[in-house]
């Protein structure tokens, strides 16, 4: 259950949909035209059945090391859907979904994933930083790239994801206190999805909550229910819209749960009971917004079967696009980080280069070999 709200440091709690999809006793709805909801729905259901494909790409061996966000998705939608153009998201390595919500094709996803830098060289105008691996490293990346917005293009904003395992980083302090102390336009949402690998939350940090640790920064701090949609981009809005006004930095915490793995590489960890895992997965964000359409009148079976169809073939032509890229070389891990590569990084190249020659060369006679064999054989019979 999300952590309770301790009135005496100000938190407060955000909701507008409960978990059977209807709106809370006064909770102000936004105001969004019917076919915004039903886009950001099938967006959702998109982001779904990527997260699902990209699975099964890494137990294929068609894609390296994955790490899904599924029963994320109205973070990382609602999230998008408060930005505007002009403003750049910092992301940390679970926020596919998000990306792909930014404008950024599914493809260059897939890309990336498979060990291809190429699939991070986003398109022009699409404000997206690299995806940061090293925990909440992205953190002091986004308050260095808010306070440059704050003096080159006021009205822009900074918006940095984390999770709560990220928050015990020495990156989020130090980042944050930056924030609060020079009053830089960015907003940071934490995703709190109960497990940092495999540590819950409880032993995360004794706070009440997480978002109380904005009070620390001299920021404000607010949860919010991350399976809800509309509160989500409710309460980033909000944020975004004082960070706008220059005054200051927010502090988002979202409560979700992360329904998948830590990353492909993790297993299946006994670390989750499955009374746990079920009980979240009647939370699931994409069922309630569903029923809330209903409810509304905005859905229908005809419906979901035309999106089924449309999210299919879109995740289809996403997988053969990315299978169509020529694989990158591997000298190119040399060659794109540096401007002047050092000469220690070209004696390394060379020293590939040659094991790589020997390698073909080498398979190359195994198999004239083995063809000379087999027509050995063929003659004898």
């Amino acid at each position: 259950m999300p952590p309770k709200v301790v009135e005496k440091f100000e938190v407060d709690y955000v909701q507008i949909l409960d978990e059977q999809g209807n709106v809370v006793p006064g909770a102000i709805v936004p105001k969004l035209s019917d076919r915004v909801l039903q886009e950001k729905y099938e967006m959702m259901k998109f982001l779904r059945a990527f997260d699902n494909k990209a699975l099964a790409l890494q137990r294929q061996g068609r894609m390296g090391t994955y790490s899904e966000f599924k029963g994320q998705e109205a973070i990382q939608v609602g999230a998008m859907m408060s930005l505007e153009e002009k403003d750049w998201f910092f992301p940390t390595y679970r926020d596919s979904g998000a990306i792909i919500a930014r404008g950024v094709a599914p493809e260059s996803i897939f890309r990336y994933w498979s060990g291809d830098e190429e699939g991070q060289n986003f398109p022009p105008g699409v404000h997206v930083f690299p995806i940061a691996i090293p925990v909440a490293s992205q953190i002091p990346h986004a308050v260095g790239g808010a306070w440059v917005l704050k003096h080159r293009n006021p009205g822009s904003i900074a918006l940095v994801t984390i999770g709560d395992g990220g928050t015990s980083k020495a990156d989020f302090y130090e980042g944050m206190n930056l924030a609060g102390v020079f009053n830089v336009p960015v907003v940071c949402l934490i995703q709190n999805n109960q497990y940092a690998i495999t540590l819950p939350r409880g032993f995360q940090t004794a706070s009440s909550t997480l978002a109380q640790k904005g009070l620390a920064f001299g920021i404000g701090g607010i949860q919010v229910d991350g399976n809800d949609l509309l509160a989500v981009y409710t309460v980033i809005c909000k944020a975004a819209d004082r960070a706008r006004r220059g005054e200051g930095a927010s502090l988002v915490e979202c409560i979700t749960y992360r329904l998948g793995h830590h990353t492909t590489a993790t297993g299946d960890e006994p670390y989750r009971s499955e009374e746990e895992i079920e009980k979240w997965k009647h939370r699931d964000p994409i069922e309630r917004f569903r029923r809330y359409l209903e409810r509304r009148g905005l859905w229908s079976e005809d419906m979901e079967k035309e999106i089924d169809s449309r999210v299919k073939l879109k995740i289809d032509e996403a997988v053969r696009m990315f299978e169509s890229f020529p694989r990158p070389s591997p000298n190119e891990m040399f060659r794109y980080t540096y401007g002047e590569m050092p000469s220690k990084l070209k004696g390394q190249e060379k020293y590939l280069s040659r094991f790589l020659e020997n390698s073909t060369s080498q398979e190359a006679q195994t198999k004239r070999s083995s063809a000379r064999s087999e027509a050995k054989s063929v003659e004898q019979i």
